[in-house]
């Protein structure tokens, strides 16, 4: 007597990430009813397998890949990030007011909406998405020859932009507060002209010798920020924020040991990670992040 083997389906996040993997969008799990992404950090990389070369984000792992995908989503039901850079998108993200900022504050669809009529254009058309939080995403194709990065009210209060060092929660996944659903499925359109203009970064300007602030702490505190401060102004192209990221991390047991002030710290990256053409957003997370971690992971200094 034989028996029938069950059929095993696809849970819904599955086939939500091979949905957006369809669209050549580049997927990475996160953790399930949450926004954070579900991979490990560096402070716990065990160097094996994608990461042996090295710690590997998550802008690094996502993938199209529908193998790997599957594998991923195999036995539990994340919710998926979309890494915005790699899949060649930017999405603009129309926040609404924070619940104790007052009921008179407007949603970034109100100020995203005033914007377009400030400049003469219409709200665009293209995808779009309802978060959790009742705002939206809109998604635009970035242009192939610009390297975009996130913004946070650049274009307008409550109206932030994911590119690179970027990501957004793809529909299909649920948070306490709501599911991601898709409220316009039109295309995917490229990016205004007008509102590239408005997110196209200052022309970098030559890289003169780094004024590292002073700062207060140990002898060999001090030398290894301006050391590390150094490296990430002269990092190589498309290479800035994974510098930022590992030298703030080298340093941060110093702050750790109460070498180092973080505030201090944070202020002297902040300045190395400008100059070498990130954006203050992209540099206050990533600084932030990599600090974080350092801190508590960090050895004590007699082990060190």
């Amino acid at each position: 007597m034989t028996h029938a083997v069950p059929i095993r389906r696809a849970s819904p996040q599955l086939s939500a990430a091979l949905a957006a993997a369809e669209r050549g969008w580049c997927v990475f799990p996160l953790r399930p009813g949450d926004k954070r992404p579900a991979l490990h950090g560096e402070g716990a990389c065990p160097l094996t397998g994608g990461c042996e070369g090295g710690h590997r984000k998550w802008e690094n792992r996502a993938t199209s890949d529908p193998d790997r995908i599957r594998r991923a989503w195999a036995d539990r039901p994340f919710n998926i990030g979309i890494a915005a850079g790699p899949s060649g998108l930017l999405v603009i993200d129309l926040d609404v007011p924070k619940r104790n900022s007052g009921t008179d504050m407007p949603s970034g669809a109100t100020t995203f909406k005033a914007l377009c009529e400030h400049a003469g254009q219409p709200v665009p058309t293209t995808y779009r998405t309802r978060t959790a939080s009742g705002g939206h995403h809109l998604y635009f194709a970035a242009p192939p020859s610009i390297r975009l990065g996130n913004t946070a009210g650049t274009l307008a209060p409550l109206v932030d932009t994911r590119a690179w060092g970027g990501y957004v929660v793809a529909t299909g996944s649920s948070t306490a507060g709501g599911r991601y659903e898709v409220t316009d499925p039109a295309p995917v359109a490229p990016l205004p002209g007008w509102l590239l203009t408005l997110l196209q970064p200052a022309p970098r300007q030559p890289v003169g010798p780094l004024a590292v602030p002073v700062v207060s702490g140990s002898r060999a505190g001090r030398a290894a920020l301006e050391r590390e401060c150094r490296r990430v102004v002269a990092a190589p192209e498309k290479q800035g924020n994974n510098t930022l990221n590992r030298s703030a991390f080298k340093v941060g047991r110093f702050v750790a040991w109460g070498d180092l002030a973080r505030h201090e710290v944070e202020a002297a990256f902040q300045g190395a990670g400008e100059a070498r053409g990130l954006t203050a957003a992209e540099c206050r997370a990533t600084i932030r992040s990599a600090l974080d971690s350092s801190i508590r992971t960090a050895r004590p200094r007699e082990t060190a």
